[in-house]
């Protein structure tokens, strides 16, 4: 049986705006036995170089049957066809074909990734060693000469043991010595088992060969099969002996295999290498947009906590009631500048069912003097219950008690605030200060609460309710009543029964408007979170955005990179890639890129926060949620903007990619 059996094989090209068949090859019967040294020769545009594409399966006829080794490979698909020229086939390409970027090892170790042989590297060693190139191994291509470049692709053609070997061309751009170096070691090749087809135009190249075929317009014009050999029996340049084992004819199987793919993932690492500042240029659009999604994120979760915790001291389950605008003439005055609110309002609203308590408050601006140093705070009268009801317990100090209250002590609880102004590092505790020019004892400091941004909340002082009723502002009325409730779903029941007493109790007819609001903390603090939350919100999605671009960057640099790349994915794929590893490898590669981008940019965003928080002075919350968001979503982006240029490369033909400029 024949390894190679063409029958009635054309091929045709349709070039221009109408589709103009062009034919390269007209119909071609051919056989070629196992173990021949065959030369095709031809003028240029003979067709010499398709009919070894086709038979090499670079690429696939317009007609005819092709059998080799007694498979009809005209009906296998891409992958099937690189897994033949994997296991069977090397080519010996005229412009040698190396990675440019990658050593001569590496180079020969190339077809053996995606055939999942052993001991790769031995393997290349063995073989570098034979074409005599044993101190050249770890040079690029470019710091070799033409003849050792192809001794490379030779090593690299026969690393796989194949049956049949292609040598496009193989001495077209080397001196006369190295020309004939080389073809000595073809006819060795040949004599240790392998099938060698060579394609040439000197016909004192062709002579090397047993069987010159000859062709002219696409057609065999000539077959010499009964051509004797020349050259030397005494040359030892070459003592590779391939493994020539016989095939069955069926069809090949494709495998995947874990390995294969961290090998595909080795190639991706390695093609970034080297091409680092355009990978770091990749990186950096997803750095600045994950590093935005957690700044920002951050930024907004910690003004949504802040605003959180500063209603929360205020109290859980509170309602407050103030004083109603009045209308003279038929103006409405300022929110609370009359008050009808007493403390007899106070004992009412305590009766209603679901009311834990409440307690009344007086407000008032005063001047705070000690020693030299003097401030204007506010001065709140209120009761005991004050200090649990609006979680305002000293953290240093005491509270004033119920007797105080009656007494109308002169005790005062200052903020922070006021003792930064007053006292600096001292401490404030049993020191005597002036509120109004009356002599008040400091008893405690009032937990810090923060600035809520119209007011500081640690700018006040705290004092009895009956001392600053009597003897500090000389008021009949409160300014406010805070009411606690039991539950918060009991809240809106409580303001309704609390508004019906009080204009009963302020004898209000049915015609006229309360002289009194109620307010909901908790609907207040509700408002506010939400407001935060749809802040937050857009913050994010104003991140995202900056993040999808550095998706878009990526799936640019990735065409690029399909572009530039396209010769070397074409010689993977000759040398037996799968559609799968050129789609892996660049997947990964992109996937990689955005995952790299991804942590740097967690870490810079994470720093940015803390710059923010510590600096800058701002609520930024860096949550672990924000985090993971930003590291799922920046590898999402690679794999999905890297999906179409790797889907690209995958589908690209061999023989349309090698000859790629």
């Amino acid at each position: 049986m024949a390894i190679i059996d063409i029958k009635g094989i054309t091929k045709s090209y349709w070039i221009g705006k109408e589709k103009e068949e062009l034919k390269i090859l007209k119909g071609i019967d051919l056989e070629i036995e196992e173990g021949e040294f065959v030369a095709i020769m031809g003028p240029s545009g003979s067709g010499k170089s398709t009919l070894m594409q086709i038979l090499g399966l670079l690429d696939r006829p317009t007609a005819g049957t092709y059998l080799l080794t007694g498979l009809d490979v005209s009906q296998l698909s891409d992958d099937e066809g690189a897994a033949i020229r994997s296991k069977t086939i090397g080519f010996i390409f005229q412009m040698f074909n190396l990675l440019a970027r990658t050593s001569a090892l590496d180079n020969v170790i190339l077809p053996m990734i995606y055939s999942a042989v052993p001991n790769r590297e031995e393997r290349a060693r063995e073989l570098l060693k034979d074409v005599g190139l044993t101190d050249r191994m770890l040079h690029k291509p470019n710091e070799l000469s033409g003849g050792q470049q192809q001794r490379v692709a030779i090593a690299r053609a026969l690393v796989n043991r194949p049956r049949i070997l292609f040598a496009d061309e193989p001495t077209g751009n080397l001196a006369s010595d190295q020309a004939e170096d080389i073809l000595r070691q073809l006819e060795l090749l040949n004599k240790s088992g392998i099938t060698v087809i060579m394609v040439t135009h000197e016909q004192d190249i062709a002579e090397h060969a047993r069987r010159i075929i000859k062709l002219k317009d696409g057609v065999v014009v000539s077959d010499d099969a009964g051509h004797s050999q020349r050259g030397s029996k005494s040359v030892q340049t070459l003592a590779v002996k391939p493994k020539i084992t016989a095939a069955a004819p069926s069809r090949p199987s494709v495998p995947v295999s874990l390995s294969q793919f961290k090998e595909y993932g080795g190639s991706a690492i390695r093609a970034m290498a080297s091409n680092k500042v355009r990978s770091a240029l990749s990186m950096l659009g997803i750095l600045i947009g994950v590093a935005a999604v957690i700044a920002m994120l951050a930024v907004g979760q910690g003004a949504q906590k802040a605003i959180e915790s500063r209603i929360a001291s205020l109290g859980s389950n509170l309602l407050m009631i103030r004083p109603e605008s009045p209308n003279v003439g038929g103006v409405r005055s300022a929110s609370g500048s009359v008050s009808r609110l007493t403390l007899d309002d106070v004992k009412l609203v305590s009766s209603v069912p679901h009311v834990v308590r409440a307690e009344g408050n007086v407000q008032g601006n005063a001047q705070v003097v000690y020693g030299a140093k003097n401030a204007n705070t506010q001065v709140t009268g209120a009761t005991p219950l004050y200090a649990s009801m609006r979680n305002s317990m000293p953290y240093y100090g005491r509270f004033f008690t119920d007797q105080e209250d009656q007494r109308k002590e002169r005790v005062v609880l200052l903020g922070q605030t006021v003792i930064n102004n007053l006292f600096g590092k001292e401490n404030p505790v049993d020191k005597i200060i002036k509120l109004n020019r009356i002599n008040f004892k400091v008893i405690g400091v009032l937990p810090i609460k923060g600035s809520t941004g119209f007011r500081d909340q640690d700018d006040m002082a705290l004092i009895p309710l009956n001392t600053a009723m009597k003897r500090a502002f000389g008021m009949i009325y409160l300014n406010t009543i805070f009411v606690e409730c039991d539950k918060g779903e009991n809240i809106p029941q409580v303001m309704a029964d609390i508004k019906a007493l009080m204009r009963r109790k302020h004898h209000l007819p049915d015609y006229k408007d309360d002289d009194f609001e109620i307010r909901n903390m908790a609907d207040l603090q509700a408002a506010l979170s939400g407001t935060t939350q749809t802040f937050t919100l857009l913050l994010g999605i104003v991140a995202a955005i900056s993040l999808l671009v550095g998706g878009i960057g990526i799936m640019n640099i990735m065409l690029v990179s399909v572009s530039e790349r396209t010769r070397e994915i074409g010689l993977r794929k000759a040398v037996g890639a799968p559609r799968r590893a050129i789609l892996s490898q660049f997947l990964i590669e992109s996937a990689v890129l955005s995952t790299l981008g991804g942590i740097c940019g967690i870490i810079f965003g994470v720093s940015v926060s803390l710059f923010l928080s510590k600096f800058a002075g701002w609520a930024a919350v860096v949550s672990m949620d924000s985090v993971l968001l930003a590291f799922i979503f920046s590898a999402s982006v690679g794999v999905l903007f890297g999906f179409w240029p790797a889907r690209k490369a995958s589908l690209l033909s061999p023989i349309e990619a090698l000859r790629y400029e």
